[in-house]
């Protein structure tokens, strides 16, 4: 009886043989990584670091956009503040000389009123002339704006008034305006002087 040839190629056998020495020695290679402190690079995905840099931009661009608005409201909203300063400014400018002007207008009226009542003819000679300046005053004042406020006969309005005297009147409605004790004004839309009067009061 013939003995069996061996018929394995040698070459085959030596690269067996370093293959297995190859994946004997990798979790050595990889023990000593950790014992090191180094880990395994990990393939990074091109697309996926592409996609999170462009939603990173984008995320920036966005807040970008919200800043830039923010600013063009708050720059719309300082216009706005500013234009409407610069327009009550101009509008009620001369208000110093108009309430300075009020009180000389009740000297006139008081003038006016006593030169009327008066049988003296030095005193009347100049009722003419405050009749004529005192007209030229109110003229002046109504042509800039300023209105008398009589609210006579109208129910009592703390905007408008305040209430010196309460008389008691049952047939008239509570609170009404009975006389007007000192003229008010108002400019344009602001009360320079509130008029002192008479209310009714049940």
């Amino acid at each position: 009886m013939k003995k069996k040839e061996n018929t394995t190629d040698p070459i085959t056998n030596n690269e067996e043989a370093k293959q297995e020495e190859v994946l004997e020695s990798a979790p050595v290679e990889q023990e000593i990584q950790m014992e090191n402190g180094t880990t395994p690079e990990v393939a990074v995905d091109p697309v996926q670091q592409l996609t999170e840099q462009l939603a990173k931009a984008q995320k920036e661009k966005e807040d970008l956009i919200e800043k830039i608005k923010y600013s063009q409201a708050e720059l719309v909203s300082y216009r706005m503040r500013k234009d409407e300063e610069v327009s009550n400014l101009l509008k009620y400018a001369s208000q110093d000389l108009i309430t300075e002007l009020i009180p000389l207008i009740d000297n006139f009226e008081s003038a006016i009123q006593l030169a009327s009542s008066s049988n003296n003819p030095e005193v009347a000679k100049y009722l003419t002339g405050f009749q004529l300046m005192y007209q030229s005053y109110v003229t002046i004042l109504k042509k800039y704006g300023v209105e008398e406020i009589n609210r006579v006969g109208q129910v009592f309005d703390p905007k408008f008034e305040q209430a010196m005297v309460a008389e008691n009147h049952p047939e008239l409605e509570d609170e009404i305006v009975l006389e007007v004790l000192q003229k008010g004004y108002q400019f344009r839309d602001r009360v320079v002087r509130p008029a002192s009067v008479k209310i009714n009061q049940i």
